[in-house]
């Protein structure tokens, strides 16, 4: 039950409900114990006793009975429902504000398919319980406890004599539980690996073609399916090894009622209306306690949910909001003194000792290899994690000192991997600004050369976008992504290798109409196109989570480093080529290049040093 004390807060506000829930439970309980009541008398007194006049009053009685029970019975389940679904409603979105607010080293460990399986089985079936287990528990003990008072006024050596193997159920029940509580943790478990399966192949699904993977899936999914299967099974076996054992103590009692029974009514200590009322009041008795098991089942699957759902509950914000939020403006400096972060308390370190200072206005360009430390570090600006040495400070303040909203609107991020909403494309470039105007919207789009390919859509702006943006291209994606960014007129723009889906035109004018974006605001370009960076105001070169290199683009080119082999790399073959189409159009067109396109191609790669 410590599971439930936990989770209290979810529905002790409608305890009301569940009061008058109960009431009327009550009601309906001990209405459903008068029907034994009423056969007795009408064979004690009506058959044997021949009192025929009493046919009439118990006729009315029984349908006033049956009225009430029904009213009872509308109003207890309506009440009972009122109760699981408001108290559910309030945990689900408990769990959703949790998700919302857990770090990014939560997810980084976190299923999507599991988490989805949470809030949405393990959901319904915790209310199921609230809903319909408690009801149950509450009517199994009102029942058993208002047939025994009416056995033992019947008689109580009867009643000793039939329940005498209960305390044999009540052993069975209880290991019963303790076998069943584990088994349905476990299918609720290999429930979130099989939806997590199923969550990956349909994101991937183009992937999984591509490759000509389909079998291979197929027998992974049959790998989830068949763990999820033996789970079940195990559930069973237990359900079918302890089910029987209850039938045959519950048929014992049965048995012993009709033998003492029978003795006491041939005897004429017992009448044998009485008998025959005894004999339905155990079934009140013994099928509650045979349906134990499944009431049990219910508990046990509510308790493993309630378990998985605490799990999210009780995660460890790692990040929370520290500041006051009073600030109003972000001038943009951004200074990283001797930070160091581990992803993992036992990991590598992804940065280690990292001092630099971005003034500013400026523009900060940071390559590497891939895995060398460039998103690392840009992500805790926005305090996505937290450093585990050293401070990263904005204005000169600790950022943990800035309210997490306040700070986060003054970021625009453009990260690698651009997600959009299924929304209108209006939706996704406003989503940081919803209230921004129509004209910041078209002028954001332009200077991230979106508007063109928007105003070509059959919607134009209002054009719904498929899951994830399908139905656009990378390049499309990327655009709005950057357009989504320049809306929230940000003090600081993080670029994360924000044009690598686009082709060197789109990029030589995305980088253009950025120059203008970028002027005034604290900018970090990460990129793996040195074409990207030259223009950067101060450029990072990033080895296995070291800074290892700094300077201007023309200072770094100057001498040997990491910074000129991968200019060198990316580079030379282009050189080789432009050369060879130059002296192409020489050759067939008079010593002139053909066209546009070869000098765009010089265009795009010329710059100090380059030639």
């Amino acid at each position: 039950m410590l599971i439930f004390k936990k989770l209290k807060s979810f529905y002790l506000p409608y305890k009301k409900d569940f009061f008058w829930s109960m009431l009327f439970l009550m009601i309906l309980t001990a209405i459903t114990v008068v029907y034994p009541i009423i056969l007795q008398l009408t064979i004690d007194k009506v058959v044997l006793g021949k009192q025929f006049d009493l046919v009439p009053w118990i006729a009315l009685g029984f349908v006033a009975i049956m009225a009430v029970k029904g009213v009872s019975a509308y109003i207890q389940h309506y009440l009972a429902d009122m109760f699981g679904i408001q108290s559910v409603y309030r945990l689900r979105n408990a769990l959703y504000e949790k998700l919302q607010k857990l770090s990014f080293s939560y997810y980084d460990n976190a299923k999507t398919g599991d988490l989805m399986s949470r809030l949405t089985a393990d959901v319904e079936g915790f209310r199921f319980f609230l809903s319909f287990g408690f009801t149950e528990i509450l009517r199994f003990i009102i029942l058993v406890g208002i047939s025994l008072c009416v056995m033992f006024y019947y008689s109580i050596p009867l009643t000793i004599a039939t329940i005498a193997a209960l305390p044999f159920l009540s052993v069975i029940v209880y290991r019963f539980d303790k076998e069943v509580h584990p088994a349905f943790k476990g299918i609720r478990e290999s429930f979130g690996r099989l939806n997590t399966k199923v969550q990956e192949n349909i994101s991937g699904i183009h992937t999984v073609k591509s490759l000509s993977k389909e079998e291979l899936e197929i027998e992974r999914f049959n790998e989830k399916n068949g763990d999820y299967k033996d789970n079940q099974l195990d559930t069973s076996k237990i359900w079918s090894k302890y089910f029987p054992l209850m039938e045959l103590i519950g048929n014992i009692c049965v048995v012993a009622l009709l033998s003492y029974g029978g003795y006491l009514v041939i005897n004429e200590k017992l009448n044998p209306g009485e008998l025959v009322a005894f004999y339905s009041l155990v079934w009140y008795i013994l099928w509650p306690i045979m349906n134990l098991g499944f009431t049990i089942n219910m508990f046990s699957q509510s308790k493993a949910s309630g378990e998985r759902l605490l799990e999210i509950l009780e995660a460890e914000e790692k990040i929370v909001s520290e500041g006051t939020g009073a600030v109003k403006k972000i001038n943009g400096q951004v200074v990283f003194q001797n930070v160091t972060l581990r992803y993992g308390e036992e990991e590598k370190a992804a940065l280690e000792n990292i001092n630099f200072q971005a003034a500013p206005g400026k523009t900060i360009g940071l390559i590497g290899m891939t895995g060398s430390g460039k998103t690392s570090a840009i992500q805790l600006i926005s305090r996505f994690y937290e450093p585990a040495a050293g401070a990263v400070l904005i204005d000169g303040r600790p950022i943990q000192e800035y309210d997490l909203k306040t700070l986060r609107s003054h970021i625009g991020v453009v990260l690698q991997e651009t997600f959009l909403f299924s929304s209108t494309i209006k939706a996704n470039i406003s989503y940081g600004r919803p209230d921004a105007p129509m004209e910041e919207i078209m002028e954001a789009a332009k200077r991230a050369q979106a508007h063109d390919f928007i105003m070509e859509l059959p919607d134009g702006y209002d054009t719904v976008l498929g899951e994830r943006g399908i139905g656009l291209s990378g390049g499309q994606k990327q655009r709005i992504a950057i357009a989504r960014a320049v809306c929230m007129n940000p003090s600081i723009l993080i670029l994360d290798d924000s044009t690598s889906a686009v082709d060197m035109e789109t990029e030589f004018r995305i980088q253009q109409a950025l120059r203008e974006v970028m002027r005034g605001r604290t900018t970090f370009i990460i990129a793996h196109r040195i074409s990207s960076l030259k223009q950067a105001d101060e450029i990072l070169v990033f080895d296995n989570g070291r800074i290892v290199e700094r300077g201007k683009h023309e200072e770094l080119i100057s001498h040997y480093g990491p910074y000129q082999r991968i200019y060198e790399i990316q580079y030379k073959d282009q050189t080789k080529q432009q050369s060879y189409k130059l002296q192409q159009g020489r050759w067939k067109h008079g010593g002139k290049p053909k066209g546009k396109a070869d000098i765009g191609a010089v265009s795009l790669f010329a710059g100090p040093g380059d030639r």
